[in-house]
């Protein structure tokens, strides 16, 4: 891979990319999203790949003007595959971060996009992926460990490392290496039955393939930089986790408690807040284990379905305003 020297940039050459599809409430949380961006960026333009019944609905409600370019999303790049490994057919800007519809942004992005500028493709990232990865969530995992199934997926594809990739943003500004990684993705995703790798389709409340398991994999052999998902204060998103975030109902001032020691921080996954509190004390003797810091990152992610409803409650009230607005506020600046 290359990567490129920082260099004066036009904000309307860099741009946000949505697709919006199925039912109408994933276009209403886009503009949701497209809103909070709005608080503080109304330089960089936003595109939208989407169905022809989002894109009538969003003409009929006024929000078409929200968007410098609509692009109609053929159907078979309506899945999390189909488009997270075709982004290179949807490349409106020179430079374009692709997001989640999940989101909301916390801050003035323009560091973000200047750390990013010097890649011509990344994704929110770790170094290494834990053995969850892709992997089973149940017992099944136990039968990996011993079978050490992990390693000998990447021995087989000739890995030294996998990185964890996270989708919610992504970012490409060079057709062809965003291309080659797409294709070697999607390449090793139809060869999951050599990997251990399974299916999400398999798992509770899940009905679309992941595709963060193979575009891990096409970055790790292609030597490809993901850009740190987890970096202190300047954390490009952060999970929204109820008992370790404080904000105000507008999500306009917030904040996360991030644990400095990565193990430690990982145990945000686990949902009730007293059995949470209850192992960061088993832990509590060992250096490191309350080193934190409390931090706003660029954007908070909902990705979590137990913490959803968070979005869902913010997402609804704005809604009905914005609504009553009628799509005339919140566009990029023309300057």
């Amino acid at each position: 891979m290359y990567v490129k020297q920082a260099e004066a940039v036009d904000k309307k050459d860099e741009g946000y990319v949505f697709t919006s599809y199925g039912k109408v409430k994933y276009l209403r949380d886009v503009l949701i999203a497209l809103d909070s961006i709005r608080r503080y960026d109304t330089e960089r333009p936003a595109a939208i790949y989407c169905s022809k019944e989002h894109r009538e609905e969003l003409e009929k409600l006024g929000f078409d003007k929200w968007f410098t370019h609509i692009g109609g999303l053929p159907e078979e790049n309506r899945s999390i595959v189909g488009f997270k490994h075709f982004v290179h057919l949807f490349m409106p800007f020179k430079r374009n971060m692709y997001l989640d519809s999940d989101m909301l942004f916390c801050r003035n992005p323009d560091p973000l996009w200047y750390a990013l500028r010097p890649y011509p493709y990344t994704i929110t990232g770790i170094e290494s992926a834990d053995v969850f990865f892709g992997a089973s969530k149940s017992v099944g995992i136990v039968a990996d460990l011993f079978f050490r199934r992990r390693q000998r997926t990447l021995r087989k594809f000739g890995l030294t490392h996998l990185f964890r990739v996270q989708t919610g943003i992504m970012y490409a500004a060079d057709e062809p290496t965003t291309r080659r990684v797409g294709e070697l993705a999607y390449d090793y995703l139809g060869r999951m039955d050599e990997t251990h790798f399974v299916s999400r389709t398999k798992e509770k409340n899940r009905k679309l393939e992941s595709c963060e398991w193979s575009l891990g994999m096409a970055m790790s052999k292609l030597k490809m930089h993901v850009f740190p998902w987890f970096s202190g204060y300047e954390s490009p998103q952060l999970d929204y986790i109820s008992y370790l975030t404080d904000h105000d109902e507008q999500f306009t001032k917030l904040i996360c408690k991030y644990y400095c020691n990565p193990f430690i921080y990982s145990l945000r996954g686990i949902r009730n807040p007293r059995i949470h509190r209850f192992v960061l004390a088993l832990f509590s003797p060992f250096p490191r284990s309350k080193d934190h810091m409390w931090v706003t990152p660029y954007i908070i992610h909902f990705g979590w379905n137990h913490e959803k409803h968070h979005f869902e409650k913010y997402a609804s009230a704005r809604w009905e305003k914005l609504k009553h607005e009628k799509g005339q506020v919140r566009k990029p600046s023309t300057a």
